[in-house]
């Protein structure tokens, strides 16, 4: 949101190791742009592994009630 109030005019860097490096607007926009396409995917991967794994946990769950009452 911010990148997209600049224009041409305004001085944009890049922070590589430690130095400060020039960068073009729209080179700028495309990294950040990808970085948070990465993120967004990372995120939803993420949240479908939790849900596979609360799915099995439920599924385990279910299977030691039924041993326990079979037990008794």
């Amino acid at each position: 949101q911010e990148l997209n109030l600049l224009d041409e005019s305004n001085t944009i860097f890049k922070l590589l190791g430690p130095v400060l490096v020039k960068q073009d607007l729209e080179e700028a926009k495309s990294t950040v742009g990808k970085r948070l396409e990465y993120i967004t995917g990372e995120m939803k991967r993420y949240e479908q592994q939790m849900q596979d794994l609360e799915r099995r946990s439920e599924q385990q769950r279910e299977l030691l009630g039924r041993l326990q009452q079979e037990l008794q």
